[in-house]
C-alpha cells in the first residue's frame, strides 16, 4: 500500500511563473551578430547555462563566458536586466498559486527549481511566488541540476520524507521520469485542469460534480 502523501513538490518555471527567453535573446541580438533563435539555441541546456544554474559560475563569470561566446558588445550592467527580463505571470500561474495556498493547511509545500542566482534574486524582488512555500530548494544553492537523481535524493533528505510521501509536478517529462525512477509520485504539468485531475487521482483533493468555486471544492483529508 502506498504511503500517505505528506509533501507537495512543485517546479517553478512554466508552473508558477512563465518565461520566454526569446524576449531576452531578441534584445541581446542587437549587441552581437547572432539571431535571437541562434542565441536561444546556444543558451538552452548549454554547458555554460547549466554550470550557472548549478552555482558553479558567479554572475560576472557567466557574463564573461557569454560575452566571449557571442562576441557581445554589452556591459555587465546592461546585460543583467536584459537577462532577467523574461518572466511574466499568466492566468495558469495564478490558478496554481491559489491552489497551493488552499492546500497549505494539510500538506508541506515545497519548491524544487533549476534556477540561477540572477533569476532567483530578480523573481524574489518582483514576484510573490516564494513566500507560499514551506521549503525552497534551488539548484544554484544545492550544486545539483534536475534531472540528476542526487537532487531528488537530497530533496527527500531535506524534507525528511520517503519517495512515496511526495507528490511532484514539473512541466518537463524527463525531470518527472527521473524522480519517478526513485519512487517519487509525480505528474507532468500541462495545465491547471490536468493538475487538478492528477491531484484528484492521487487522492489529494476530491471534487464534487457541482460547478462552484475551487476553494469550496477542496476537501482536506482528515478534516471532513
Amino acid at each position: 500500500m502506498a504511503q500517505e502523501i505528506k509533501v507537495l513538490l512543485f517546479d517553478l518555471g512554466k508552473v508558477l511563473v512563465d518565461f520566454d527567453f526569446l524576449r531576452a535573446a531578441q534584445r541581446i541580438s542587437f549587441f552581437c551578430d547572432k539571431s535571437p533563435r541562434q542565441i536561444c539555441d546556444l543558451f538552452f541546456e548549454s554547458d555554460i547555462t547549466l554550470a550557472f544554474e548549478a552555482g558553479k559560475l558567479a554572475p560576472e563569470d557567466f557574463y564573461l563566458r557569454v560575452k566571449q561566446m557571442l562576441d557581445l558588445k554589452l556591459s555587465y550592467q546592461s546585460f543583467e536586466p536584459i537577462w532577467n527580463d523574461i518572466f511574466f505571470l499568466s492566468a495558469k500561474n495564478r490558478s496554481v498559486f491559489g491552489l497551493i495556498n488552499t492546500l497549505r493547511p494539510c500538506y508541506k509545500i515545497a519548491l524544487l527549481s533549476n534556477i540561477n542566482i540572477l533569476h532567483y534574486e530578480y523573481l524574489r524582488k518582483n514576484f510573490p511566488v516564494f513566500e507560499v512555500f514551506d521549503k525552497v530548494l534551488l539548484s544554484f544553492q544545492l550544486g545539483l541540476i534536475k534531472p540528476d537523481k542526487e537532487i531528488y535524493k537530497l530533496t527527500m533528505q531535506t524534507l525528511e520524507v520517503g519517495p512515496q510521501e511526495i507528490f511532484y509536478t514539473d512541466d518537463r517529462p524527463e525531470l518527472v521520469e527521473s524522480a519517478k525512477s526513485l519512487g517519487i509520485r509525480g505528474c507532468v504539468f500541462a495545465n491547471f485542469n490536468q493538475l487538478i485531475n492528477d491531484l484528484k487521482g492521487a487522492g489529494i483533493i476530491s471534487l464534487p460534480q457541482e460547478k462552484t468555486h475551487l476553494r469550496s471544492l477542496i476537501k482536506y483529508k482528515n478534516l471532513i
